[in-house]
């Protein structure tokens, strides 16, 4: 078969080498509009493109069926400017790059065609020569809105309509998802959440109904999705992003997705995607070097190339590649109605040296380290998402002490919404692995976070990234026999769910998984059958009902009027006790954490008001699989002066346990 009718979709054609240049009529000898005279852009469109401000691409490029003078078909358009000549390759023309030509856009780098009876479905990808070299590659569809399932590599005609059934859940999205509001995250890998019983992952239609009753059982708020945009290899749990507009197609079409999420809003479930703008893979149908030059990304290796995740990065500094990644948000946000995105490695774009040695990187052109063009795409991406979308969440993974990750544009932030707090992470998990006999000496990993707990905007993850590469799941992480790993774990999410910060956990956590997290089985949902397992998920979905449903521990996550500590000192005894508040103070409640396996009885603790507190929470509740110590429903507060208060109760603490309280109002 002549090498020009090869179907270049099939995985073998990677690393193919470029076919020999010929000596046809170059791209700036062509008329500046397409062959047909149509177009889907406007000059207003290239401007906004190239000037780096278009946030509605996928509107305007890839492929859009549509009518011309009467005749069904589909327009075509790609950003390729250093391309000798660009044409549509697909099932429709026997993938032949001589069928089907397009014509420049003027000088903006923007190619066009209308290709007439291209139907739903059809498979194409761009045939790109070069002017560089006689490169010649075919590439799928940057803006491509579905994609053949991979190894496959093919870009698919596909038209994004769906009638929406969520009109209630974003009418009060923007109230419902404020700050003051209860935020609990469910990260999940669709892949591996739960599989079917012929043995393969979950489509989006099938995973929806098992997974609303799961997450509104346990009382989370949210959703969070690894990505789930289109990629090449699986064991990148889809962090190496090819399809920035196409949801992967291993689960369903774009429409399937559509429905999950349609039916999470429905349930009054948010759902939050995992968006990776930071890097990008090497596959060759990919965006690198996509028209035989360093296209979307640096073409220096100190400033293109991320050794972390041997990726290429993104070129903020090029407006076209602005608009593209601008675009991308906004199309799942606008067409998905998606609640949030949580951008992954944000450190590794702030910074020039990230995972960097001296003479590795380049410094800015005031000789600093700061990426001063991923700073200013980042602020823009943010302004447009709160401009356009209001009440959408933006998340930053953000690993370092850059200041104001979660503050407004406006006074200098990065305007993020949110900001994984890495360093409560680090320092809780470091704390609770310790043997209790040693965690007096660590007691300021407790502590220290106090003093900037308030600096951002925070959510608390325990996510997928601590329970891989030999980490262990977190049960394994706790230390002592299998007791003493249970109620470690129920001690962790009761201190998690009573301190300020949105919640995110990480699916198998809530029940104890114990192997470490794999992409390639679904998780151990069998351990449920054992009381240990089963109590620890009794134990985590009433935290987060009780953080849900009592203002004193959600309004104030943000706000330092919602936190003091009772007692930050008993290092010794290794115990802290604090206060959470509503927004208004009328509402308090008491969180006592004992760390070690002793228990501790006559423990006196100052209170803000007299009565009868009641125990509202006891992470060594029987039911959970704990011992059964506590204070047989509540205690009553004595005029004994304590910790700085007029009235104090004396309490029994149990061993590796939370306590929670608040003040009776019903008792006489």
């Amino acid at each position: 078969m002549p090498d020009k009718f090869r179907d270049p979709r099939t995985p073998d054609d990677v690393g193919r080498p470029p076919r020999e240049r010929d000596d046809g009529p170059s791209g700036a000898d062509r008329a500046s509009e397409a062959p047909d005279g149509s177009s889907l852009l406007t000059d207003d469109d290239v401007y906004l493109f190239n000037e780096g401000s278009h946030t509605r691409l996928y509107e305007k490029l890839g492929a859009h069926r549509r009518e011309l003078d009467g005749t069904a078909g589909v327009q075509f358009g790609v950003w390729a400017p250093n391309a000798e000549q660009v044409s549509v390759i697909g099932d429709f023309n026997g993938w032949d790059p001589d069928s089907s030509p397009m014509a420049p856009r003027g000088v903006s780098g923007i190619w066009e065609r209308f290709v007439p009876d291209v139907g739903h479905a059809d498979t194409y990808k761009f045939h790109i020569r070069s002017r560089h070299g006689g490169y010649r590659v075919d590439k799928a569809d940057p803006l491509a809105v579905h994609s053949e399932t991979p190894p496959l590599t093919g870009s698919k005609v596909w038209d994004l309509a769906y009638e929406w059934d969520d009109a209630a859940w974003m009418a009060a999205r923007e109230r419902s998802q404020g700050l003051d509001q209860p935020i609990t995250i469910y990260e999940l890998h669709v892949g591996s959440w739960q599989w079917s019983a012929d043995g393969h992952p979950l489509t989006y239609r099938q995973l929806a109904e098992p997974l609303i009753e799961h997450v509104t059982g346990l009382g989370f708020t949210h959703v969070e999705l690894m990505p789930v945009t289109e990629h090449p290899f699986g064991g990148s749990w889809g962090y190496q992003t090819t399809g920035y507009f196409a949801p992967t197609s291993r689960f369903g079409a774009p429409q399937d997705l559509m429905w999950l999420i349609d039916r999470l809003h429905q349930a009054g479930i948010g759902v939050v995607l995992d968006w990776v703008p930071s890097h990008f893979p090497n596959d060759e149908h990919g965006l690198i070097y996509f028209d035989g030059t360093h296209l979307y990304e640096h073409a220096d290796p100190r400033r293109g190339h991320q050794p972390d995740w041997d990726s290429a990065i993104f070129n903020y500094g090029r407006n076209e590649v602005v608009s593209f990644l601008l675009s991308s948000a906004m199309m799942w946000l606008e067409k998905y109605h998606v609640d949030g995105l949580r951008v992954d490695a944000v450190a590794s774009m702030l910074y020039l040296d990230y995972s960097r040695e001296e003479g590795e990187w380049i410094p800015n052109p005031w000789g600093g380290n700061e990426n001063l063009e991923a700073i200013e795409f980042l602020r823009r991406l943010n302004d447009v998402v709160a401009e356009d979308h209001p009440g959408v969440h933006t998340i930053a993974e953000e690993s370092t002490a850059w200041p104001m990750v979660s503050r407004p544009t406006r006074v200098g932030g990065l305007g993020f919404s949110m900001k994984w707090d890495m360093g409560w992470m680090h320092d809780t998990l470091s704390y609770l692995q310790q043997d209790p006999v040693h965690r007096k000496y660590h007691h300021d990993q407790l502590t220290f976070r106090a003093i900037y707990a308030f600096t951002e905007s925070y959510c608390l993850p325990l996510s997928h990234d601590e329970v891989v590469h030999g980490k262990g799941s977190l049960l394994e992480k706790m230390p002592g026999d299998d007791w003493q790993k249970f109620a470690n774990l129920r001690a962790l999410y009761g201190y998690m769910f009573t301190t300020p910060g949105k919640k995110l956990l990480f699916m198998g956590q809530e029940f104890g998984q114990r192997g470490e997290w794999t992409h390639e089985r679904p998780l151990d949902w069998d351990l449920l059958e054992h009381a240990p397992h089963h109590g620890l998920m009794r134990c985590l979905g009433d935290l987060a009902r009780l953080y849900r449903d009592e203002p004193a521990l959600h309004e104030c996550d943000v706000d330092p009027h919602g936190f003091s500590w009772i007692d930050a000192s008993d290092w010794e005894q290794s115990v802290i006790s604090y206060l959470r508040r509503s927004r208004t103070g009328d509402h308090q409640m008491l969180v006592v954490a004992n760390l070690t396996p002793v228990p501790r009885v006559d423990y006196r603790v100052g209170v803000p008001h007299q009565g009868r507190w009641r125990e509202r929470f006891n992470s060594d509740a029987d039911v959970y699989g704990g011992s059964g110590v506590g204070n047989v429903g509540g205690v009553v507060a004595e005029p004994t002066a304590f910790h700085g208060h007029d009235q104090s109760v004396s309490l029994t603490l149990p061993p590796l346990s939370v306590l929670v309280l608040d003040l009776d109002r019903t008792a006489t």
